[in-house]
């Protein structure tokens, strides 16, 4: 299983803080962003793709060819700026 933690404005756009996710159906952190936008419908489809949103596994900023196996963390979360 792969734990998944939403931050920030992904976190309380979807309604949820984290979830789990068999590694099977997803081998990078693209594919498993189709798999959850798809999980959560029209709401994902809107967090999760149409907008944009960074991605981390196991606590390193990850692009999106990034690969995910059983046992990461993965986060997603809004770009930040500063200032």
């Amino acid at each position: 299983m792969i734990d998944v933690q939403y931050f920030a404005s992904v976190r309380e756009r979807l309604g949820i803080d984290s979830e789990q996710v068999d590694a099977a159906g997803a081998a990078t952190v693209a594919a498993l962003l189709d798999l959850l936008a798809q999980r959560h419908g029209d709401k994902g489809q809107r967090v999760l793709k149409e907008a944009r949103v960074l991605a981390a596994v196991n606590q390193v900023v990850a692009t999106l060819d990034a690969p995910v196996r059983n046992g990461d963390e993965v986060a997603f979360f809004p770009p930040v700026t500063g200032g």
